[in-house]
């Protein structure tokens, strides 16, 4: 029996995999640096399978928890669940873990704020398709090296803080196949701003599809399930992490050179257009035939019909997903539609540029008092958290002192305030001047997150922006606001604003999330401007 006192759980989920799971099995129980039973524990959680996968897993000295076959979400879950590690790591039955994975894969949890972590793939094989294959990995992996956090984690190669995991259900059981359950998760979690990081170190080599056939059936598969994903999460219809701009738009021209094809039977000048799409395509897809030349030149010519394959594979998958959806219940609304969001940011960028264009005489007004006022710079300037725990520069004009930070704690001191919840506001604060107070109580130090709001950052109504300490103090429920942008007005400014406690504000900004509309946002600005003549609320 394992040590209690385990830190590391690796999970394998298994089914019909006697043929692989020797070599998967042997690479994790030599991981350098670490003692089976000593040091971590190996879980494979057998799937209904019906050859010897589980037996030769026991004979390596490996725990096995069989369950009937209900698809690797489950079975990885079922690992989860008895898991006896504080991180989780996952990779798969085909997988052949490098001597140093378990060292790599949890080396970025030394940043306490990382809660999922990606690996990366290797290939051997030396047949045409996993070849390319490999290069669609390796472009993506380019790209995910410079960003300082992702949202995209697939179990090939993966770990997870096991309270986090826990904590948001794990991999959603409704994906009954291999498909997009695990990027599904990890998209979960980014909505809620949490910070997962790409380990390009620690690396697996895998079985990659063998023969076009094979390619195009997961490729197919991945588009499927992936409209069945959107209908929850829309926000990942045009961006993620992971998938290249590029790969969405050769979709959209890949769709339009077989309908102009076809249209060209009846109409011949279509010709034209499916002869645009080719060579706008092929434009697209110059920086990755470009690695591919670098790193395997020999596929480099066989890959653009690849490409063209990938694309038309994605693209039916996508539109049988959306026309014949698996008969699964999705999960509860939480965020906007892709129309919702949609209508939302053409709104905002219509009343920011509106905004900016009115209010510009105020802000000349105003920054000139608030020079002669109090020494300092007229616009204030702060990081905030924005939609998915993204931080941003907010504008503000000034209406505190300029060493007002470093009062803060003596202020909260002075008011008996109490840093017992991540969110607070102070009716008398001596570090806001006579200009400021007046700015604050019509609401014009706002006015410069017109900017904001055109560039992206905010919206005209959401949540309200938060500084980054605060939202370090969130619990996991907490952080279901990061969801949407944070608005200029929102659900919060126009039940209470400022006399709100934290559990009244998440429940109004939470309620606003779950139940959006367009209409209800044209309903908060109207309810807005009775707010600020009131004044109610306004420190």
């Amino acid at each position: 029996m394992p040590d209690s006192s385990l830190q590391l759980s690796v999970i394998v989920p298994a089914k019909d995999a006697a043929t692989t799971i020797v070599d998967c099995l042997h690479a994790l129980t030599q991981q350098q640096g670490y003692t089976l039973s000593r040091d971590y524990e190996i879980i494979l959680v057998d799937d209904g399978s019906r050859d010897n996968t589980a037996r030769i897993a026991e004979d390596l000295g490996v725990r096995v928890i069989r369950q009937a076959n209900a698809g690797p979400a489950v079975a990885r879950n079922t690992g989860v669940g008895h898991a006896l590690g504080d991180l989780v790591c996952f990779t798969d039955a085909d997988c052949i873990p490098t001597p140093d994975w378990l060292t790599q894969i949890t080396a970025p949890f030394k940043h306490p704020e990382v809660v999922g972590v990606k690996g990366a793939y290797l290939c051997r094989e030396k047949h045409l398709v996993p070849r390319f294959v490999q290069q669609e990995f390796e472009y993506k992996y380019q790209a995910l090296t410079k960003l300082p956090k992702i949202d995209f984690i697939d179990t090939y190669s993966a770990a997870y803080r096991k309270s986090i995991f826990l904590e948001n259900g794990g991999f959603d059981p409704r994906f009954p196949v291999p498909s997009v359950e695990d990027q599904e998760f990890s998209f979960r979690l980014a909505r809620k701003g949490y910070r997962l990081a790409f380990q390009p170190a620690a690396k697996v080599y895998h079985r990659h599809d063998l023969d076009l056939w094979q390619y195009i059936r997961r490729k197919w598969g991945i588009g499927y399930w992936k409209a069945f994903m959107l209908r929850w999460l829309p926000e990942k219809t045009l961006s993620d992490s992971y998938t290249p701009a590029s790969q969405r738009a050769q979709i959209l021209l890949t769709a339009v050179l077989l309908v102009a094809l076809g249209g060209s039977i009846f109409y011949t000048p279509l010709l034209w257009l499916a002869l645009a799409a080719i060579l706008v395509f092929l434009e697209s897809a110059l920086s990755f035939l470009k690695l591919i030349r670098d790193q395997d030149r020999r596929i480099l010519l066989p890959a653009i019909p690849l490409l063209f394959t990938r694309s038309a594979a994605l693209g039916f998958g996508l539109l049988a997903g959306l026309l014949f959806p698996p008969r699964l219940k999705i999960p509860p609304r939480s965020g906007l539609t892709f129309i919702e969001r949609l209508a939302k940011r053409l709104l905002d960028i219509f009343a920011s540029i509106a905004g900016l264009i009115l209010f510009s005489p105020v802000l000349l007004l105003a920054s000139i008092f608030i020079r002669l006022d109090s020494p300092g710079k007229a616009i204030f300037s702060q990081e905030r958290i924005g939609e998915n725990g993204k931080p941003f520069r907010i504008y503000k004009l000034r209406t505190m002192l300029v060493d007002a930070q470093q009062k803060l704690q003596q202020v909260l001191e002075q008011n008996n305030i109490q840093l017992d919840q991540p969110a607070f506001k102070i009716p008398h604060d001596q570090r806001v001047t006579r200009v400021g107070r007046f700015l604050r109580r019509w609401s014009l130090d706002e006015v410069p997150q017109f900017w904001n709001i055109l560039r992206g950052e905010m919206s005209l109504v959401g949540p309200r922006p938060e500084e980054s300490w605060v939202v370090a103090l969130y619990n996991d429920h907490q952080r279901q606001r990061l969801a949407v942008k944070p608005g200029l007005t929102g659900p919060m400014q126009v039940s209470g604003r400022g006399d709100l406690d934290l559990e009244s504000r998440l429940a109004v900004e939470l309620d606003y999330i779950q139940h959006y509309t367009f209409w209800l946002d044209l309903k908060i600005i109207w309810k807005s401007l009775g707010v600020i003549i009131s004044g109610k609320g306004a420190y």
